[in-house]
């Protein structure tokens, strides 16, 4: 038996949703898109911990021009 790769199984569900689509078979078109999806790891969402938008603290100084030592 020949091992299928992620092309192949892309390759059917390709041709599932066409068949479901000639059939007026919506939710099979749905099941099919979705199985896709899940081979390429697109059904996890963006759940990254790097693009995490984070916190920063601004603290602006400004100094006297004539004054050079005081901090405003």
């Amino acid at each position: 038996m020949q091992k299928m790769n992620i092309d192949d199984l892309m390759t059917e569900l390709d041709d599932a949703r066409l068949t479901a689509k000639e059939n007026g078979q919506a939710s099979a078109m749905v099941a099919a898109t979705m199985s896709k999806a899940k081979l390429l790891g697109l059904d996890k969402g963006d759940s990254d911990k790097d693009s995490e938008v984070m916190p920063v603290k601004i603290v602006i100084q400004t100094v006297d021009a004539r004054n050079p030592d005081r901090v405003c």
